[in-house]
């Protein structure tokens, strides 16, 4: 019993010394560029938004953010590489609902995404446009839902690989429309719209940040936006209710993560830069320019991410699993 008296002095100093050091690193942190994880390719929002992030917290942090692309099996790739990081701060995620909820119901991941990542903050959710290419016949979605209908054998769709949101809103698409046909899966979604624009392709569900430029230009046909309300970015375009498919509703958003075991000092100073950049009129207007819809403040806190990542976790997984959505890994 003496020896484990004259003992923890020493353990209790340890861990004082510790939470020294912590303090320390957060009080000097960041003293140089700090990478933020891009875990899908160019080209699509999760890049688009990560870019914009990086640049509002840059401004912050008075250090250089660098954007890395790490691409691969559903975002899977990129997620690990942050969850092996190293817990300084100076590697952390922007992620979504396919990188960060739907990949564990289809993937067997050699990490788990609610223990091995340290939540930051919630950024925005978005919802999908049903587009096809434009010189498919059907002018609405009810024709377009007919078309698809007759033509299953040879009708095809993009998504942007295997348990991304593009994919699993697919399979609801063609699960709430009666019907199955090709799906295609590309390595982004900027590949995905450039063979929707070429006629390679027939139907897309994109976000408004890819979609709404080809739209514009005339190159795409916009059917329906996947929400309850019109999006204030393109107010012409119906609601899925308002065109036809009542209650088909799919929307994904974004957050950020750093490693497990990050500073709670650390974390507390990107969800700062995260917080301020999203307050920045700039940054907020060229969001929402993107059909992105800003969280409150009140749920940008770390916690409130965990929180609201578990709650997700919990509707999708069973929902994904029912469905058949596996990867081949």
């Amino acid at each position: 019993m003496k020896n484990k008296m004259k003992k923890l002095p020493y353990a209790v100093a340890f861990i004082l010394m510790f939470a020294g050091v912590n303090a320390a690193l957060a009080q000097i942190y960041p003293s140089r560029p700090i990478t933020l994880v891009v875990p899908l390719a160019t080209g699509g929002s999760t890049d688009v938004i990560g870019r914009l992030m990086a640049e509002g917290m840059r401004a912050v942090l008075g250090q250089p953010v660098i954007v890395e692309n790490t691409a691969g099996a559903g975002g899977t790739i990129g997620v690990g590489r942050v969850a092996r990081a190293a817990p300084d701060g100076y590697t952390f995620l922007i992620g979504q609902w396919g990188t960060n909820v739907a990949s564990g119901a289809i993937y067997s991941l050699h990490f788990d995404l609610m223990t091995d990542l340290e939540p930051v903050a919630l950024i925005a959710t978005q919802p999908f446009l049903i587009v096809s290419r434009k010189t498919l016949p059907a002018n609405n979605l009810k024709e377009l839902i007919v078309w698809l209908s007759a033509n299953k054998e040879k009708a095809s769709q993009g998504n942007s690989g295997i348990g991304t949101p593009s994919h699993v809103g697919g399979i609801m698409f063609q699960t709430a429309i009666n019907t199955r046909f090709t799906l295609v899966p590309y390595r982004s979604a900027g590949q995905s719209m450039q063979d929707l624009v070429a006629g390679t392709i027939d139907v897309l569900l994109d976000t408004p940040a890819i979609s709404m430029a080809q739209v514009r230009a005339g190159n795409i046909k916009a059917y329906a936006v996947t929400a309850r309300k019109r999006i204030a970015v393109a107010p012409e375009i119906p609601t899925t209710d308002e065109a036809g498919l009542p209650g088909f509703y799919f929307s994904f958003w974004h957050a950020l993560w750093a490693p497990k075991g990050t500073p709670k000092e650390i974390v507390a100073k990107l969800n700062e830069a995260a917080m301020k950049a999203l307050a920045d009129p700039a940054i907020r207007q060229k969001l929402m320019d993107l059909a992105q819809e800003i969280f409150p403040p009140d749920q940008l806190t770390p916690e409130a991410l965990r929180a609201y990542q578990k709650a997700e976790i919990a509707k999708w997984w069973p929902i994904i699993k029912s469905a058949g959505i596996k990867a081949q890994n």
